[in-house]
Parts: C-alpha cells; structure tokens; sequence
C-alpha cells in the first residue's frame, strides 16, 4: 500500500503557505502560550521555554492542521465526507475541523486506543472503525475504506496543508519570542516537525530544529538518516510517537532543514513525562514531553542558547496517569 497522497498533493509547503493557514485558522483557533518555567531551565541549565500546544480545543497541536486542511476541501470534498488513520490527536483534528465546517469524518483507529483519544473523537461527532493492531495497520485498512466508500483520504502526513498549518505553532514561537535558539519538536509522522523547518529556516535560518522520536519505533528517524524511505518496529507506548515507516512528504522537508534527530527511550520518555507535568503544572502526554527527553540527552549542545521545548499534546488517560505516577 503507498505512503504517498496522491500525486496533486505532493507541493512542498513554503512559508507563504504557512502564513495563509494562519489567516485561515485564526477564526477558530486562539494563538497558544509561549512560557517560562524556571524548574526546567534549572534542570537543563539554560533558558528553557515550553510551547504549550496542549492548551488547544483537543489538546493537541493537529487542530492547526486539520482546520486548515478541512476548510480547504472543495465542494466535491466535503459532500463525499472524509477518513483517516489515527492514534487519535491527528483524528481529533480532522473530526473537531469536520464539525466546524460541516463534513463527515471517519477515523480508523488501532484496537485497544487510548480512551481518552477515542471519547473526544465520538463526542466531536466521527465515525470509529477500529482495525488492527497498530496505527500502520488502521492506516491501510484506512486507505482500503477510502476508496470503497468514495471519501477523501486524508494521510497524517502526506498532506500540504496539514504540514502548513501545524507550522502555526513554530510561527506563534518566532512571534512571541525572536531569539529562540533552538526548536526540539517530536516526531511521528513527521508534519509538526516538517511544519516548524519550514518556518524556522524562512524566518529566522539560524534556529535549530531538533527532531525526536522513540528508540522503540524509529522508522522517522532511520528514514531521515538514510535518506530513504524506511520501515522499522514500533513498540513504543507513546502514541504520537508510534508509526512503523516513514511518510515521505515530511521527510523530504526532514532531509533538507532538520538540524539533528535524537532518539530517546522508554524510561527516558516516562521520566520526562513526570518532570514536565511536575514542572509545568499541564497534564502532558509521552509524544509532549520528548523533547524534554532529547533536551536532558544534549544538555551540552545546548548549552548558552535559549532552547523552546514544544509540547505537542497532553491527552494522557487517567489509567497512564495513574501507571506514570506510580513507578
């Protein structure tokens, strides 16, 4: 099954793309904070500022994305109604976009999701079909559905528009704050990070971007460092973090503008996870607090810049909670 949307959606997005999707979202979305946390600048020895992207309507920095990207459908589009794969932030997106604009969204998620992910998709109004036993898995029986049912598929990240949108938050961050040094986003797919290259290299070229992802499922990462397509193992409980291969829209942007790809473990993940929610007072989800674990790792690299962690979401369950909170 490809990876690749469709040959028509294949544009790179530029930094004018990314400036549009803000003119378009900002009906919908309220620009999110930018702050200071004096506890984990101490712990990492150098200004250390959290973008909170768990403070959106889903509590997941995709909204960006799936607003734009739904309130560009043509006609056509919206009247077949939409699908998509997800672990849920990314379906959240497409089903509270779906509401607002009026079109019906499908969301194929893996058996066993995360709860909370799942209840927010119901209450937001989309149809569940739950499919195999991982995201790679829902996303083909996705891709299958799509074109038995005539919908519009909508991929996680071989999308243009999504890829521009979720670049919102990086040009929320040059705003509010100009002299950022260093940017650590984390990677699943890829578009939020593809999102903040486009932005951080238009607008201010000297600003690292630094990915991260999960050592239990690096397929984002080996494909960035060879330059190729690449599948791999996801075992990785941090589901904005879990996919088994690379998307290769994303990737094209990866390979040319992000600085450095750091891969972090379990325990790290858990461990950051704690210190974020300890030190920020946010509930934050393990995909929102690895850059704190890619920031623990390069203490050294970093050290005299002022480093913005971003959080991508905090859609963490009570039963997660309770487990995280317990070791």
């Amino acid at each position: 099954m490809s990876e690749v949307a469709p040959e028509a959606r294949w544009t790179i997005p530029t930094l004018d793309d990314v400036l549009a999707a803000r003119d378009a979202i900002a009906p919908h979305l309220s620009p999110t904070p930018l702050l200071a946390h004096a506890g984990l600048s101490a712990l990492l020895g150098v200004e250390t500022l959290v973008k909170h992207e768990n403070h959106l309507p889903t509590g997941a920095f995709k909204v960006r994305g799936g607003v734009n990207l739904v309130g560009r459908l043509t006609p056509d589009e919206r009247e077949r109604g939409v699908i998509t794969a997800s672990t849920g932030n990314h379906g959240q997106s497409i089903a509270f976009a779906g509401r607002r604009f009026g079109v019906d969204v499908a969301v194929c998620v893996p058996e066993r999701p995360n709860s909370a992910k799942l209840a927010a998709m119901r209450a937001l109004g989309a149809r569940i079909v739950e499919h195999g036993r991982d995201f790679d898995d829902a996303r083909e029986h996705c891709e299958r559905l799509a074109v038995e049912q005539g919908r519009r598929y909508v991929h996680s990240g071989n999308e243009p528009d999504l890829i521009a949108g979720v670049g919102t938050h990086t040009l929320e961050i040059l705003e509010q704050d100009p002299d950022v040094d260093a940017i650590l986003v984390p990677i699943g797919g890829g578009s939020g990070a593809a999102g903040a290259c486009v932005v951080a290299k238009g607008r201010k070229p000297g600003t690292d971007v630094i990915g991260v992802q999960a050592e239990a499922a690096p397929a984002a990462f080996r494909s960035w460092q060879s330059r190729s397509i690449c599948q791999d193992t996801m075992a990785t409980t941090a589901e904005g973090l879990a996919t088994r291969v690379g998307f290769e829209l994303p990737q094209r942007i990866l390979w040319e503008h992000l600085d450095e790809f750091v891969l972090v473990s379990e325990d790290e993940l858990r461990q950051a996870t704690r210190l974020m929610i300890e030190h920020t007072r946010n509930l934050v989800e393990a995909a929102g607090a690895a850059p704190l674990a890619a920031a623990l790792r390069l203490r050294e690299r970093l050290a005299g810049k002022r480093v913005v962690l971003l959080c991508t979401g905090g859609n963490v369950t009570l039963d997660q909670l309770r487990a995280l909170l317990s070791e």
